[in-house]
């Protein structure tokens, strides 16, 4: 299997596995880069947090155009394939999927989360129109705006409390049965006017991703411009998992800042690891240092300054 043998595996095509191809590329070693074309890149949000790009840039354009970058180096093959499984064998690293298996010397994971929205008809249309859940990314376009943070834990409380920065027009809706907000988050919710609804989202009224209102279903309308989702985050660790990578109790791969996991040749970078902020500009640093971590790694003993 010659064609499906390479000098790193990249797993994850966001802006982390982007980054960390075009590293690689650079260094001129031969990567293959699985992207499934799904994540958080993937939705319809802009970015206005990237340096050097005025009035933002939408989050999928800047996957095309990582992509299109990538298409100048033959030493990058971008295989559309899902890796379900992953493991170690004679000092190489073999990935599997239905379309096949490669192998490695080097893997770096760029998995990502998957985000937990409030789950109505339609809802994935207003992911990242109307519909968030980072502050850091998307507080700022909420200036006096209608929001509704949805939520059960002091999370949700928390952020409808920064958001009052940008807006004295927030609702904390739980959309859940149970309430987690503890007497101290409720308490600081009632001093600063901020109504708490225990009731569940039964339908959303809008237009191309932009809310109208909602209706709940205890029967409520309530007029809103955007929503911010605070129900959490799974990290994708599965091979993870299957390599021994440590984690951390919340499920994310514990890295040191070279992005190096505590298995040997097993690198991880972007959203999964949780090191810094999920942001793009943290992801394509982290891809970059995998990379540079990934690279030295490969050189023979006689080549490191150690």
């Amino acid at each position: 299997m010659p064609d499906q043998q390479y000098e790193v595996l990249v797993i994850g095509g966001g802006p982390a596995g982007l980054s960390a191809a075009l590293y690689l590329a650079r260094y001129d070693r031969q990567v293959a880069l699985f992207d499934t074309g799904r994540g958080r890149s993937t939705w319809h949000q802009i970015n206005h947090n990237y340096l050097g790009f005025p009035g933002g840039i939408a989050a999928r354009e800047l996957r095309e155009r990582g992509r299109q970058q990538l298409a100048d180096y033959d030493q990058v093959t971008v295989l559309e394939h899902k890796i379900d499984a992953i493991k170690r064998e004679n000092g190489r690293f073999i990935a599997r999927g239905q379309a096949g298996e490669w192998q490695g010397q080097a893997v770096i994971l760029c998995t990502g989360v998957i985000d937990h929205y409030t789950h109505f008809d339609g809802w994935d249309e207003y992911v990242g129109r109307s519909m968030f859940w980072c502050i850091t990314c998307d507080g700022y376009g909420c200036k006096g705006a209608r929001v509704v943070v949805t939520g059960n834990t002091n999370a949700a409380a928390s952020e409808a409390l920064q958001l009052q920065r940008f807006t004295s027009q927030v609702t904390v809706l739980t959309d859940s049965h149970d309430c987690y907000i503890d007497e101290t988050f409720q308490r600081r919710l009632q001093e600063r006017n901020i109504p708490l609804l225990h009731d569940k989202i039964d339908a959303a009224i809008g237009n191309d991703g932009q809310f109208e209102a909602i209706c709940t279903k205890q029967g409520q309308r309530i007029e809103l411009d955007q929503l911010f989702c605070q129900h959490g985050a799974t990290p994708q660790n599965k091979l993870a998992k299957d390599l021994g990578v440590l984690l951390t109790a919340e499920g994310y791969i514990c890295v040191d800042t070279e992005q190096k996991t505590n298995v040997t040749g097993v690198f991880a970078a972007g959203d999964v690891t949780r090191l810094h902020s999920h942001q793009v500009t943290t992801a394509v640093h982290e891809g970059g240092q995998a990379a540079s971590a990934a690279n030295y790694f490969l050189y023979p003993s006689e080549l490191k300054d150690e």
